[in-house]
């Protein structure tokens, strides 16, 4: 589970990204995270394919933490299947789903106004 395999257990601004990796308090970090209120976790998923229900666990684990889900899907838009939309509806969350770099840009816009948000970001080159 993604909350174990945490790179920094406090939810920081997302500082730069590319080369398949992230950069975050200082820190870089290889492959896709997710960015809880527990903290940044690294993240298995690399394509928008491999994103469902399962690879989101730690996100409606953390549900009543999060209002808002920013799914960032690469370099390329990906609609969120309907299925997994109603999922993360039930759960209370709205999600969202654009490109890595409008995605962690909403992020850390959202972060810094306080509001309660998660990002599921996908890797980008």
């Amino acid at each position: 589970m993604a909350t174990q395999d945490a790179h920094l257990p406090r939810q920081v601004p997302i500082d730069g990204y590319g080369r398949w990796s992230f950069h975050f308090a200082g820190m870089a970090s290889e492959g896709s995270i997710l960015a809880l209120p527990s903290g940044i976790h690294a993240w298995a998923p690399r394509v928008p394919a491999e994103i469902d229900a399962a690879a989101l666990a730690a996100v409606f684990a953390q549900a009543r933490d999060i209002d808002i889900l920013l799914i960032g899907t690469g370099v390329d838009p990906w609609p969120i299947p309907d299925a997994l939309r109603w999922r993360l509806r039930d759960a209370g969350i709205s999600a969202d789903a654009m490109p890595t770099r409008a995605a962690a840009s909403t992020y850390n816009v959202l972060l810094a106004e306080g509001r309660p948000v998660a990002a599921a970001l996908l890797a980008v080159p």
